[in-house]
This record gives C-alpha cells, sequence and structure tokens, in this order.
C-alpha cells in the first residue's frame, strides 16, 4: 500500500516575502496590494515546488506569517509590548555555544509581545487570504489535498506570555476559545488542519524548568484540554497535531522524552500525530510506539518526522524507508504517512536549511516512501 508525504508546514521564503513581512512588521510603508501579490505568488511557487518534490499532502508553506505562533498578535486584539525571552535550558548549561548562536544571527528576531487585554479576533481577512491562496496553488498544480497551520492555544501562551488573565487556565481558555473560529474556518474551507504545539514538549525546558516532569505533564494535559475544547465541532479525522522539542540545532538534554508524553499526544482530538524522529536526541524513540503499541488508538494514523529539519545533510532513500518501515511494522503502511521532524521556515527569514537543499530533503522523502510502498 502506498504511503503518502507530507511535513510539518513552513517552508523557506523568498527575500521579497521576507522584506515585505518585516516591513509590515517594523511599521514600514508597504503596498498592501503589492504585499497581496507577492504572497499569492510565493504560495504558487511553493506548491509547485512540493509537487515536484513529491509531496501528497501541501502546505502554503506559512508564507505570509511572521512565526508559527507569534502572527496571532497581527490577527487578535490584546497583544502589546515585549515578552521576556527564555532560552532553553540545554543552549543554558553551554554558554559558549549560545553565545555563538547569539552573536551569527541565529536567534531571529521579531516581535513576541505580552497578552495585555482581551483577546479577540480582528475579524478573517489575512486567513482567508491564505486559504484562497493556497487552494487557487493547489487548483493550479493539480494538488487534491492540503493543510494549513493555526497555532494552538498553548504555544501562544508559551510565546505571547500572559499579563492580563488572572490564571494562566484563564489565559488557555481565552485563547481556545477566540482561536476556535479560525479552525473551524480552516477546515470548512476543505483544509485539514493542523495545530503547531511545541508547548507539549518544549515548553517543558523553556518556562517549566522548575517543575518536575510528573507536574510538567499535568500542565501540557491542561493545555490539551484547552485545545480539545476548541476542536469540539471539528471532526477528528480533519486534524493533525505536530509536537516538537525545538526545531534548533543544539545538545536537546533537556528534552522530556516522548515516552513522557505520549499519553498526552494520544489524548489529543486528531486523527494524524506528526513528531520528530530523525534527529539524533529523539531517533530511538520509535520504541516507544513500539512498546505502547496497545495504547494507540485504532484511528490514528502516525506521521514520524524522517527527515531532519535542523542540518543541510540530505538523508539517503533507504534510511527514509527503514525509518518508516519500522512504524510501518507497528500499525501498517495504511496508519503511517512519511512526514519531516518541523519546519523549514518556521520563522520568516530564519532558517538553518538551504532552501534548494529542504526540497531536495522532501524528495528524498518521497523516494524512501516509494520504496516502502
Amino acid at each position: 500500500m502506498t504511503i503518502l508525504t507530507t511535513h510539518v508546514g513552513s517552508l523557506p521564503r523568498t527575500q521579497e516575502v521576507v522584506d515585505f513581512i518585516f516591513a509590515r512588521e517594523h511599521g514600514t510603508p508597504f503596498d498592501p496590494n503589492a504585499f497581496d501579490a507577492a504572497m499569492t505568488r510565493a504560495v504558487s511557487d511553493t506548491v509547485r515546488k512540493q509537487v515536484e518534490a513529491g509531496v501528497d499532502i501541501v502546505s502554503d508553506g506559512e508564507t505570509s506569517k511572521i512565526s508559527y505562533a507569534t502572527y496571532v498578535k497581527d490577527r487578535y486584539t490584546g497583544f502589546d509590548g515585549d515578552s521576556p525571552r527564555n532560552a532553553p535550558a540545554d543552549l543554558k548549561r553551554f554558554p559558549g555555544f549560545l553565545k555563538r548562536i547569539a552573536e551569527s544571527g541565529g536567534t531571529p528576531q521579531y516581535a513576541r509581545p505580552m497578552c495585555v487585554g482581551e483577546v479577540k479576533s480582528k475579524g478573517q481577512d489575512e486567513l482567508q487570504k491564505d486559504i484562497a491562496n493556497l487552494k487557487a496553488a493547489m487548483s493550479e498544480h493539480g494538488v487534491s489535498r492540503g493543510f494549513m497551520n493555526a497555532a494552538s492555544p498553548g504555544v501562544i501562551s508559551l510565546f505571547l506570555q500572559n499579563d492580563y488573565y488572572k490564571t494562566r487556565e484563564a489565559y488557555l481558555a481565552a485563547l481556545a476559545d477566540a482561536m476556535k473560529a479560525e479552525y473551524e474556518t480552516i477546515v470548512a474551507a476543505g483544509l485539514d488542519l493542523q495545530l503547531d504545539c511545541p508547548d507539549l514538549a518544549l515548553s517543558r525546558h523553556m518556562l517549566f524548568t522548575d517543575l518536575t516532569d510528573a507536574e510538567f505533564v499535568r500542565v501540557a494535559n491542561s493545555h490539551v484540554e484547552a485545545l480539545n475544547h476548541a476542536l469540539a465541532d471539528i471532526p477528528q479525522d480533519r486534524v493533525r497535531i505536530h509536537i516538537c522539542w525545538g526545531n534548533y540545532e543544539g545538545p536537546h538534554i533537556c528534552d522530556i522524552p516522548m515516552a513522557q508524553m505520549f499519553d498526552t499526544l494520544m489524548s489529543v482530538k486528531a486523527r494524524y500525530l506528526l513528531f520528530e524522529t530523525s534527529n539524533p536526541r529523539h531517533g530511538h524513540e520509535w520504541t516507544t510506539f513500539r512498546d505502547r503499541k496497545a495504547d494507540i488508538p485504532d484511528d490514528r494514523i502516525l506521521v514520524p518526522g524522517v527527515v531532519d529539519t535542523t542540518t543541510n545533510f540530505v538523508e539517503h532513500p533507504e534510511l527514509v524507508a527503514q525509518r518508516l518501515t519500522r512504524f510501518a511494522e507497528i500499525v501498517g503502511n495504511d496508519r503511517v504517512i512519511a512526514g519531516s521532524d518541523c519546519g523549514f521556515g518556521t520563522f520568516a527569514g530564519f532558517g538553518a536549511v538551504d532552501p534548494d537543499i529542504a526540497y531536495a530533503k522532501l524528495k528524498a522523502m518521497a523516494d524512501g516512501a516509494a520504496l516502502v510502498s
């Protein structure tokens, strides 16, 4: 049976797109019509490149967004000022490496405002433009299936921290209520919805370093509860979730193991589960799925990352096939889709992988999936 291919969502943006996005970010004057035209062209090109690489389930590459999480500050009220920056705990243990990253420009620069007021939608104009661009590109390039990313309540709370609501739980509830319409609009447009949830892993060593692992799991479960509330009226088979420990090259020695997050991941109202399994810190964790096979609901589709997104090595298709085979032997070919560890363009203008190499990796992923199929 054919194993389909997809990826986590974000893809490299052109310099024209990056310049427009940062003009908007910095309040520099720009032509809105030229901005929209540039996004339309770029999304079409991004979909074309995915098709040429052999990707079956495509995205818009998150082309118009400054980042996968902080874009909400432009579409919802209540955000202003700046949030504190929290370096991951593993980088703090290696200050020389952290300093080198900072001095090399390896830390993306963009606004992370605090929540200082009620979170409410400003309207869906930008979302509707994104949807229209993706659907037009899919039609132009003969693609039948696409997905669109959206920030989860938990990841918004990670990067845009609360200084308005009385409790973290109240903030999460407000975010879930606000984001619910965005999620439903994406699905109503005929696209699959992907929720990006690094808060379920990355935030362990960013915001919650003072907690025990068990205490953090309880926090993560509260994030899932808020997310599931927002997904209440969406069919589960239209939802994808991505769990992540941080899309950066680093030690990652403080990452909480998948074994401890497994039950949390399985509790999300999502059919498609995207997770890291290619990078050296998490490549071994396929055994968690093997050992917990009986606890994987029958309606779940596993989407392991079979190409890494932090290095410019292009994986050999045989290696991709080996990685996919491990999961196919656990749940069957029909319940496995090939994916990437994370995004290739998580932040506009920032990415460790050369744009051309990113698509070469996706081609290797598709070739490897074909070997297993």
